[in-house]
């Protein structure tokens, strides 16, 4: 499996809306190299800048394996528990709201 993510925050990036705007999406994977490769073209295409334009989406995109980039890439973030303030710890940027002991969510299932 592999991510496109976005190099400055890690956050893995989903497909791109009709407005040809990619938003942050942890579900967004592909089984290939070749698929996230033509997944990022699309990207860069949907969202209409030039190639000289720092904003394109070749420079602030990249593509990892999903093991590597849960190891090596993503950003970790300090969290304590919403029930006892004095446990913290690190995970992920992109773990779901529902699925970290910091948020209500979480504690409401």
């Amino acid at each position: 499996m592999f991510y496109i993510y976005e190099q400055s925050s890690t956050y893995i990036i989903g497909k791109p809306d009709r407005n040809g705007v990619a938003r942050p999406d942890h579900r967004q994977s592909y089984k290939t190299m070749a698929a996230a490769k033509a997944g990022l073209t699309r990207i860069a295409k949907a969202e209409g800048l030039l190639p000289t334009d720092p904003n394109y989406a070749l420079f602030r995109y990249a593509i990892a394996e999903a093991s590597y980039f849960h190891k090596h890439i993503e950003k970790q973030v300090k969290k304590s528990s919403l029930m006892d303030n004095t446990k913290t710890w690190y995970e992920g940027v992109n773990t779901p709201n529902y699925m970290s002991p910091s948020s209500e969510a979480y504690w409401s299932m």
